[in-house]
């Protein structure tokens, strides 16, 4: 006959075993999972041929929806343009016929308003769409506490209207999972992509690094993900900096991290003000 202890020592054993077999089967999938995500890729997935002629592209003028724009031409699809200026619109426009011999429109619309919405679906009219890249945004000129902005009333409204308003009429993160899971019987892919820091005018980040690519960078490697997950980082290295603040990190730590960058930001913001 076990003793009690012969007893609890094999129980422990049998519980130990299947944690560790639990944990090794978790890794390598894991492992194969961003294997096929970051090296294999989706292979020709996107492009016009597979998925329709037009990419539409907002807030196409600058950092990473330019980048977008220049990338998806670059793989055959004509381009829509959606921004707020008509002059940098046409100068991007001409600059993307010339380079890859596609087919462009424009659409000029401040996303802080919201009577812009009839226009660009008349100007979309008769388009066969294959990719929309929802990426035009706003942030604050520099961190500072949610009562001490300028002007806030119309910074929040303006912040409304192009971060959330623009949203409800197109797709981001937690909406993009629900419509991912609604639309992908139908064939229809929906991503929601978040990035960390990339080089753009919205980052105010110049200088790129591993950790921080320049969008033409960001931009190659995020549409090799699409199709494959859901919600993506985008970038490898964005996807272990997701992984850590997400899975490893102490919320309070991360939260700590993020505060002492913004007041850091902040400081230097305004120490240059006054010497201006």
């Amino acid at each position: 006959m076990f003793t009690d202890m012969e007893l609890l020592t094999e129980g422990l054993f049998w519980i130990g075993a299947a944690t560790v077999t639990w944990v090794s089967v978790s890794l390598l999938w894991s492992l194969l999972t961003g294997i096929r995500v970051w090296i294999v890729g989706n292979g020709n997935l996107m492009r016009a041929s597979t998925l329709g002629k037009w990419a539409v592209v907002t807030g196409a003028t600058d950092g990473i929806g330019k980048a977008y724009a220049e990338e998806l031409a670059q793989r055959g699809f004509a381009i829509v343009l959606i921004s707020r200026t008509q002059e940098k619109l046409d100068e991007v426009s001409k600059a993307i016929e010339s380079k890859y011999n596609v087919e462009t429109k424009t659409i000029s619309a401040d996303f802080g308003s919201v009577d812009i919405y009839p226009k660009i679906e008349s100007g979309l009219a008769g388009l066969e769409i294959g990719v929309l890249v929802n990426n035009v945004g706003v942030s604050y000129s520099y961190p500072e506490f949610f009562l001490n902005i300028p002007n806030i009333d119309s910074f929040i409204n303006n912040m409304i209207n192009i971060n959330i308003t623009s949203v409800c009429q197109a797709f981001v993160d937690f909406f993009s999972q629900g419509l991912d899971a609604e639309y992908k019987s139908k064939g229809i892919i929906v991503q929601s992509v978040l990035p960390f820091y990339v080089t753009t005018k919205l980052s105010k980040i110049k200088r790129p690094s591993l950790d921080i690519p320049t969008p033409e960078r960001y931009v190659k490697a995020q549409l090799s993900t699409v199709g494959l997950e859901s919600r993506s980082n985008g970038y490898l290295p964005h996807a272990i900096m997701g992984w850590v603040t997400t899975a490893v990190l102490p919320a309070n730590l991360l939260n700590k991290y993020i505060m002492n960058m913004g007041l850091s930001q902040r400081s230097r913001f305004l120490k240059k003000q006054k010497q201006g």
